[in-house]
Protein backbone atom coordinates (compact mmCIF):
# COMPACT_ATOMS: atom_id res chain seq x y z
CA UNK A 1 0.00 0.00 0.00
CA UNK A 2 1.22 3.77 -0.78
CA UNK A 3 2.00 5.86 1.67
CA UNK A 4 0.16 8.51 0.27
CA UNK A 5 -2.88 6.02 0.20
CA UNK A 6 -4.24 6.49 3.43
CA UNK A 7 -8.03 5.47 2.44
CA UNK A 8 -7.13 2.52 -0.22
CA UNK A 9 -7.88 4.05 -3.09
CA UNK A 10 -4.78 2.69 -4.70
CA UNK A 11 -5.33 -1.11 -3.84
CA UNK A 12 -8.85 -0.64 -4.92
CA UNK A 13 -7.62 0.18 -8.63
CA UNK A 14 -5.30 -2.36 -8.59
CA UNK A 15 -7.90 -4.71 -7.99
CA UNK A 16 -10.31 -3.04 -10.88
CA UNK A 17 -6.94 -2.59 -13.02
CA UNK A 18 -6.35 -6.80 -12.83
CA UNK A 19 -9.83 -7.07 -13.37
CA UNK A 20 -10.38 -4.64 -16.27
CA UNK A 21 -7.46 -7.14 -17.88
CA UNK A 22 -9.92 -9.99 -17.92
CA UNK A 23 -13.24 -8.43 -18.62
CA UNK A 24 -12.18 -6.87 -21.83
CA UNK A 25 -8.84 -8.66 -23.59
CA UNK A 26 -8.69 -5.87 -26.03
CA UNK A 27 -5.70 -3.65 -25.40
CA UNK A 28 -7.64 -0.77 -26.86
CA UNK A 29 -11.13 -1.91 -24.08
CA UNK A 30 -8.46 -2.61 -21.70
CA UNK A 31 -6.83 1.31 -22.45
CA UNK A 32 -9.64 3.23 -22.25
CA UNK A 33 -11.58 1.56 -19.22
CA UNK A 34 -8.14 2.38 -17.42
CA UNK A 35 -7.75 5.80 -18.53
CA UNK A 36 -11.68 6.25 -17.03
CA UNK A 37 -10.36 4.30 -13.88
CA UNK A 38 -7.58 7.02 -13.67
CA UNK A 39 -9.64 9.69 -14.12
CA UNK A 40 -12.33 8.48 -11.78
CA UNK A 41 -8.94 8.54 -9.01
CA UNK A 42 -8.20 11.43 -10.22
CA UNK A 43 -10.83 13.37 -9.63
CA UNK A 44 -10.84 12.01 -6.24
CA UNK A 45 -7.66 13.02 -5.58
CA UNK A 46 -8.56 16.59 -7.05
CA UNK A 47 -11.79 16.91 -5.10
CA UNK A 48 -9.95 15.91 -1.85
CA UNK A 49 -7.23 18.18 -2.19
CA UNK A 50 -9.35 21.05 -3.15
CA UNK A 51 -10.97 20.28 0.30
CA UNK A 52 -8.02 20.40 1.95
CA UNK A 53 -6.97 23.38 0.68
CA UNK A 54 -10.71 25.51 1.66
CA UNK A 55 -10.11 24.06 5.04
CA UNK A 56 -6.79 25.64 5.54
CA UNK A 57 -7.57 28.95 4.19
CA UNK A 58 -10.82 29.30 6.04
CA UNK A 59 -8.78 28.37 9.57
CA UNK A 60 -6.19 31.26 7.67
CA UNK A 61 -8.70 33.43 7.51
CA UNK A 62 -10.15 32.74 10.88
CA UNK A 63 -6.60 33.07 12.37
CA UNK A 64 -6.17 36.66 10.35
CA UNK A 65 -9.33 37.96 11.97
CA UNK A 66 -8.67 36.45 15.68
CA UNK A 67 -5.30 38.47 15.07
CA UNK A 68 -6.95 41.54 14.41
CA UNK A 69 -8.92 41.83 16.85
CA UNK A 70 -8.55 44.39 19.86
CA UNK A 71 -10.78 42.33 22.09
CA UNK A 72 -9.07 40.58 24.71
CA UNK A 73 -11.26 37.93 24.97
CA UNK A 74 -10.89 36.88 20.88
CA UNK A 75 -7.31 38.04 20.94
CA UNK A 76 -5.88 37.48 23.60
CA UNK A 77 -5.00 33.81 24.02
CA UNK A 78 -1.78 34.49 22.11
CA UNK A 79 -0.28 36.90 24.66
CA UNK A 80 -1.26 35.08 27.32
CA UNK A 81 0.73 31.80 26.13
CA UNK A 82 3.55 33.57 25.65
CA UNK A 83 3.26 35.69 29.17
CA UNK A 84 3.38 31.98 30.48
CA UNK A 85 6.22 30.47 28.43
CA UNK A 86 8.14 33.50 29.69
CA UNK A 87 7.03 33.52 33.21
CA UNK A 88 8.33 29.58 33.23
CA UNK A 89 11.27 30.80 31.25
CA UNK A 90 11.94 33.75 34.32
CA UNK A 91 11.00 31.27 37.10
CA UNK A 92 13.64 28.33 35.89
CA UNK A 93 16.57 30.62 35.00
CA UNK A 94 16.14 34.25 37.11
CA UNK A 95 13.80 33.85 39.79
CA UNK A 96 14.48 30.17 41.30
CA UNK A 97 18.04 30.29 41.33
CA UNK A 98 17.79 34.38 43.27
CA UNK A 99 15.32 32.73 45.55
CA UNK A 100 17.54 29.40 46.32
CA UNK A 101 20.92 31.59 46.57
CA UNK A 102 19.07 34.55 49.21
CA UNK A 103 17.59 31.16 51.35
CA UNK A 104 20.90 29.71 51.37
CA UNK A 105 22.77 32.86 52.38
CA UNK A 106 20.30 32.46 55.38
CA UNK A 107 20.59 28.85 55.95
CA UNK A 108 17.90 27.72 54.77
CA UNK A 109 17.02 25.04 52.11
CA UNK A 110 13.67 25.31 50.19
CA UNK A 111 12.62 22.97 47.91
CA UNK A 112 11.79 24.87 44.76
CA UNK A 113 11.09 22.63 41.72
CA UNK A 114 11.70 23.61 38.07
CA UNK A 115 9.00 24.52 35.78
CA UNK A 116 8.86 21.78 33.57
CA UNK A 117 10.53 23.27 30.36
CA UNK A 118 10.42 19.81 28.30
CA UNK A 119 7.03 20.78 27.47
CA UNK A 120 7.14 24.52 27.11
CA UNK A 121 10.05 25.05 25.16
CA UNK A 122 8.31 23.86 22.03
CA UNK A 123 5.58 26.26 22.37
CA UNK A 124 7.86 29.21 23.37
CA UNK A 125 10.06 28.14 20.31
CA UNK A 126 7.28 27.99 18.34
CA UNK A 127 6.11 31.34 19.21
CA UNK A 128 9.45 32.78 18.88
CA UNK A 129 9.70 31.17 15.32
CA UNK A 130 6.40 32.80 14.16
CA UNK A 131 7.23 35.97 15.62
CA UNK A 132 10.22 35.99 13.74
CA UNK A 133 8.59 35.17 10.36
CA UNK A 134 5.85 37.52 10.73
CA UNK A 135 8.73 40.52 11.40
CA UNK A 136 10.47 39.87 8.10
CA UNK A 137 6.79 39.64 6.49
CA UNK A 138 6.73 43.34 7.98
CA UNK A 139 10.34 44.27 6.78
CA UNK A 140 9.86 43.03 3.60
CA UNK A 141 6.33 45.01 3.15
CA UNK A 142 8.50 48.04 4.11
CA UNK A 143 11.17 47.86 1.51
Amino acid sequence: MNINDVGGAGAVADLVRSVIGRIWPDPAAQADASYKLAALVLSGDLARMTNESGLLLAQTAVNKAEAESEGWFKGGWRPFVGWVCGSALAWNFVARPAVLTVAAIYGHVVPLPPADMTELMPVLLGMLGLGVMRTVEKLKDKQ
